[in-house]
């Protein structure tokens, strides 16, 4: 009999996708980040409880192309400076990405707020433009001219906050108490160039990002970098707490309770 491809893998599949998996080459990306401070209150808002807003109210935006053989990826990241136990970090918002590949393993394995987007990275000389984009609106734009180079910083270590969860099959919350992800990006730079520019927040229902305005622009940088990253769960979360912020997650939180029309299969 042929193989039954949804049939069950060996052992030795499931370690051979493990190994090849844990030897991937260095993987390089080209992108763009911008840092503003914005409005304190609208920063504490939007963070679920335990974290916790840090002395300064800053939001990031992260917007990058990474050219991998047959496979070009576009990836985004907008986040909002967040604290929890002590440990400070970011508390992504919405991280639009080109593929499904890259949305499923991370909401599924880390609880990313991944979402399927488009994102764009060119450059023209000097002038630099980089925008992420949903549902035919361009909701951040990062736009801009290189004013000269930058000294490349050391290896440095970043951690994000995700909290990862499965809605409830009956619609009242959660399966179980919610996860909360720190995940530690280790992150090397081979290139950095200074942008002159601004960061445009257009409305959008979708990624209602234009809440976070930019009050005072920190800086814009053009630079290349290469990042593995490492997730554990510290603590399980209160579902009540978090229920309130479900809607982050997705476009039309009534979706949750979408199921399969009756009698069909």
């Amino acid at each position: 009999m042929a193989r039954v491809r949804y049939g069950a893998r060996t052992e030795a599949e499931i370690g051979a996708a493990r190994t090849a998996s844990s030897r991937l080459p260095d993987i390089w990306s080209t992108g763009v980040v911008a840092l503003w401070e914005s409005d304190p209150d609208a920063v504490a808002a939007v963070l679920p409880p335990p974290l916790k807003p840090t002395g300064r109210p800053l939001v990031r935006v992260n917007i990058s192309k990474v050219d991998l053989p047959g496979y070009p990826l576009g990836a985004g990241s907008f986040a909002v400076a967040a604290a929890h136990d002590g440990v400070e970090g970011w508390y992504p918002l919405v991280m639009p990405m080109t593929h499904e590949r890259a949305l499923i393993g991370g909401r599924e394995v880390f609880g990313e707020p991944k979402k399927l987007g488009e994102v764009t990275v060119e450059r023209d000389g000097l002038v630099v433009r980089a925008a992420l984009a949903r549902h035919g609106i361009e909701f951040v734009e990062v736009r801009g001219a290189v004013s000269g180079a930058l000294p490349l910083p050391e290896p440095t270590q970043k951690i994000d906050f995700y909290f990862k969860f499965l809605p409830a099959v009956d619609g009242s919350g959660f399966d179980a108490d919610p996860v909360l992800v720190h995940c530690v990006r280790n992150e090397k730079v081979r290139r950095l160039e200074r942008i002159t520019g601004d960061v445009v927040l257009r409305e959008s229902m979708y990624d209602p990002v234009a809440d976070l305005p930019v009050r005072e622009l920190v800086g814009i940088t053009l630079g290349e970098k290469t990042t593995d990253q490492k997730g554990r769960v510290v603590e399980r979360v209160s579902g009540q707490a978090l229920l309130p912020y479900i809607h982050q997650r997705y476009d039309d939180p009534q979706q949750i309770l979408d199921g399969p029309p009756e009698g069909s299969t």
